[in-house]
């Protein structure tokens, strides 16, 4: 697959970025029966959205608030899996924390971005002199209104393929 390709397709039209929101279904089956899809791609941003669907719903008919952690891992993993290539770096996400704001009764949205600049500052620069990194993130989660409900903040362990050491 030419994970490449489908990235570059769904930044330029609704029919590409379709092609990708099916092939990740299937890659990540995790996500599939809650819908977490990319509504937006773009070279420094992107914008999942989990839908307000029964199996995404907590007892109060709100969105669950595993579900919207679920929305921010993958926005800010995809993202940073993108920019940096897959092939070339290994994340493992080491921790995850959510502070919720507003009760969430729509679908959310979770909005991560990811300057160039801040690539090379945060990741790149510094695996010159170290095996591995570790960086935080900042979501902002947001309902159809525009209301902040959530902010997400994932630790994502970062190392280059070329420096990870398996057991066989």
């Amino acid at each position: 697959m030419n994970f490449e390709k489908y990235i570059k397709d769904a930044k330029e039209s609704k029919f590409g970025l379709w092609k990708l929101n099916f092939g990740l279904f299937r890659m990540i089956p995790f996500n599939k029966p809650h819908g977490i899809k990319i509504l937006e791609l773009n070279d420094n941003s992107v914008k999942t959205i989990i839908p307000l669907k029964r199996k995404n719903m907590n007892h109060i008919k709100g969105i669950h608030a595993c579900g919207m952690a679920t929305a921010a891992e993958f926005a800010s993993g995809f993202k940073l899996l993108t920019q940096l290539g897959p092939r070339k770096y290994r994340l493992i996400m080491e921790s995850l924390e959510m502070v919720y704001h507003y009760q969430a009764k729509t679908a959310i949205t979770a909005e991560f971005e990811a300057a160039d600049e801040w690539i090379a500052a945060v990741i790149k620069k510094p695996l010159e002199t170290s095996e591995s990194v570790l960086v935080k993130c900042e979501i902002m989660l947001y309902d159809t209104d525009r209301n902040h409900v959530a902010t997400g903040y994932t630790n994502w362990h970062i190392k280059p393929w070329a420096k990870v050491k398996t057991k066989l």
